[in-house]
């Protein structure tokens, strides 16, 4: 669906044509998507496809070659990241990189400290958000001695303590066995429901699928499809996109032949 078919007032991110060129590579072509207010919403594409600059352009750490990014109605294509975070717009990075010097509370209240001056209450922030993504019991732990599923809830917390309208997260399942999978769809799938609506660059399909309304598939920059999960999997050009030339043809035969 094009971005435009959906009313602004619908749409809490609005992205537009959005082109990004380093030197002679184009990293992002003519990119366009929209994340309907109240939405999980996935972008997903092979590796190198240049989600994760899309990400950076939306949150500000990057300025687009061309295009334009709405964010709750108002255009922020130039904003630098700090004052998209401040109007609601935080996000996760792929790389996980906590404050390893610091206990769990002590990164988390890091973010606080966005929306709230006073230790006291970025502290209070801190315990709750952390005992939200299951880290309640590891408060006084050091970010240092979390596992990988345990500084992926660390990295989840961090921004959900800046108190986010748009949340950004970049492979948030990353690393995980199945088990931590299963375990953190359910947290993801509540802050929906409790408001907050969610842009997921995601590998792992059964939480694409379990997770979004709706998906955007980037392949070589281009959005090359959009729709339900189901139907993206299914569009012989996110096959190919994933598998190579001629996969989509050579799957059908395979199909065909097991029929």
């Amino acid at each position: 669906m094009p971005a435009a078919d959906i009313a602004p007032a619908a749409t809490m991110l609005y992205v537009e044509n959005v082109t990004m060129r380093f030197g002679g590579l184009t990293a992002v072509d003519d990119a366009s998507l929209n994340v309907p207010k109240g939405s999980i919403t996935g972008l997903i594409g092979p590796n190198g496809a240049g989600k994760t600059t899309l990400f950076s352009i939306v949150s500000g750490f990057l300025k687009p070659t061309g295009g334009r990014v709405s964010f709750d109605g108002a255009d922020v294509t130039h904003l630098p990241a700090h004052e998209l975070a401040e109007k609601g717009l935080g996000r996760t990075f792929q790389i996980v990189k906590p404050f390893a010097g610091l206990t769990v509370a002590e990164n988390v209240a890091v973010g606080a400290f966005l929306r709230h001056r006073h230790r006291a209450d970025a502290e209070t922030v801190a315990e709750r958000v952390a005992t939200r993504v299951g880290l309640g019991d590891r408060l006084d732990a050091p970010a240092a001695r979390l596992t990988v599923a345990g500084r992926k809830r660390l990295e989840l917390a961090k921004v959900l303590a800046t108190e986010p309208k748009l949340l950004l997260l970049d492979e948030v399942l990353a690393g995980l066995n199945p088990s931590e999978v299963r375990d953190i769809l359910p947290v993801i799938r509540g802050l929906r429901d409790d408001g907050i609506t969610i842009l997921m660059i995601e590998h792992v399909m059964q939480a694409v699928v379990s997770l979004c309304d709706r998906v955007f598939v980037l392949a070589q920059g281009a959005v090359i499809a959009s729709g339900t999960p189901r139907e993206v999997v299914a569009d012989p050009r996110v096959v190919e996109a994933y598998l190579g030339k001629g996969a989509a043809a050579r799957l059908a035969r395979a199909e065909a032949a097991d029929a």
